[in-house]
């Protein structure tokens, strides 16, 4: 177990996954600003086969904003990535720590948002199955 993130593995197919993820984050508030498909990244840039792999940027507006004005650079650690991948016949799904990653910042204001963040997150997580 990773202790930056959230993780497990479904024994759902992959695209249901992105498609659950996508919606428990929008019922929490959040939406995906970016949307990378390593498989396609790496077929198209290297030359090679990769298992189904994507990174979700997931933002919550309300939040984002009290996070910059807590921290003005913390646009460099934003959005909330949420990954989703093929191992083996199960799919895996993880969701960032943000205690994790702010933690390295001397902010207590941006600690609060970081907290409040993650058990939004870890809601999600757990919604989904």
């Amino acid at each position: 177990m990773i202790n930056y993130g959230f993780t497990k593995e479904l024994n759902l197919p992959f695209e249901k996954v992105v498609e659950i993820a996508t919606g428990e984050l929008k019922k929490e508030g959040f939406g995906i600003l970016t949307t990378i498909d390593v498989k396609e990244k790496f077929k198209e840039k290297l030359g090679i086969d990769f298992s189904k792999y994507v990174i979700l940027g997931a933002c919550n507006p309300a939040n984002a904003h009290k996070a910059i004005l807590a921290e003005e650079n913390i646009g460099l650690m934003l959005p909330c990535n949420v990954i989703v991948y093929e191992k083996g016949d199960k799919t895996t799904v993880a969701i960032i720590k943000p205690t994790a990653a702010m933690g390295m910042i001397d902010n207590e204001k941006l600690k609060e948002v970081a907290s409040k963040v993650e058990q939004q997150l870890e809601k999600v997580f757990d919604s989904i199955k």
